[in-house]
This record gives C-alpha cells, structure tokens and sequence, in this order.
C-alpha cells in the first residue's frame, strides 16, 4: 500500500474505533519517519485512540532513534494515562533533554498518580541530576496548580534546591510516598 493510502486506511481506522493491534504498530512505525509530517499525522492518530495505544507507546519511549521516544514522550503526555507514569519516569533520564522535558509534561498530565512512581524513582536514583531536574519541574508545576499537593511537593522541592540534593531527596521523597498513601496530602 503507497504512504498515502496506508495513512488514509489508518486514519478511517481510528475514526471508526475499532483499532486493531497491526494499525497501532504501522502508526509506531510511522512515529521514525524521515517526513515529519507523517510522524505528526501518526501521533495525532495514537492519541485519537488513546489507552489502547499505551503499551505499544511505552515500548517505544525505549527506541534508538530519538523521534521515535520524542513522538512517543509527546503522545503518552496528550493521552495522559497513569499506565505510562513509570515509562514516562525512565524517560526522565533519556539523553535527549527535549524526551526528557516531553516525559516531565507527560507527568504532569497525569498528576497525581504520576507522583508516587516519580517519588519512587527518587529515592533509588536520587544521584540521577537528570532525574532530579525532572522531577523539580514536575513537582513545581503540580504544586503551583494544586492546593492539596503543594505541602507535600514543597517539602520535595526544597530537598532538590538543596546544597547536597542526593543526600536529601530520598528522605524527603520517602515521607512525601508516606503522605500520599496515608490520605495525608
């Protein structure tokens, strides 16, 4: 099938809402063009089919090229299912800063239950800078948005801001876990 009629079949597909498994890896495919365009066009088509695309999305945050974890980064944060929270916490530490700024925003779409993965992740890899710079923009921006998160996230933030941050942050992270699940939030 010729690029144009392979994405127009895709395209009526998704709009159909039966998606089938062999269309959401032809639209992955599609997400390491050469064209941008195209890739556009296949993120915008595994966000129009949303959870369904997650696992598939997921896997390729752990692809070689870099605008296939890009496109991945950036669709999983438009659909924003908590699924992806973990995947989006590994993409914190890509080596592309743009992967790493998209699965941050990815993070924040998801909110809350984005944070105890995110929490987690701090405590085993606090000497992660990358990691850490992440998270901090995570935190403030849920923080900033959200009355009944930012004690927690504050206590987070400061640890981050602070002269020796990989010596602090699994402490403060490990009490913000606790709060969380204790409803204390």
């Amino acid at each position: 099938m010729h690029e144009s009629e392979n994405s127009a079949h895709q395209d009526n597909v998704v709009q159909s809402g039966h998606t089938d498994l062999a269309t959401i890896n032809s639209l992955i495919a599609d997400l390491g063009s050469e064209d941008g365009l195209v890739r556009v066009r296949a993120r915008g088509s595994l966000v129009a089919i949303g959870k369904p695309a997650v696992r598939s999305l997921v896997k390729a945050l752990a692809s070689r090229k870099q605008w296939v974890r890009w496109e991945a980064a950036k669709a999983l944060g438009q659909i924003g299912d908590p699924a992806a929270a973990q995947a989006l916490v590994w993409a914190l530490e890509d080596d592309m800063f743009d992967v790493r700024w998209l699965a941050a925003e990815g993070l924040i779409a998801i909110g809350r239950e984005a944070l105890v993965p995110l929490l987690r992740a701090l405590v085993e890899r606090s000497d992660s800078e990358w990691l850490r710079e992440g998270a901090h923009h995570v935190f403030h921006d849920l923080a900033r948005g959200r009355s009944d998160l930012k004690g927690v996230l504050q206590l987070v933030l400061a640890a981050l801001e602070d002269v020796e941050p990989s010596l602090e942050v699994p402490v403060a992270a490990e009490t913000a876990v606790k709060k969380l699940r204790g409803g204390l939030a």
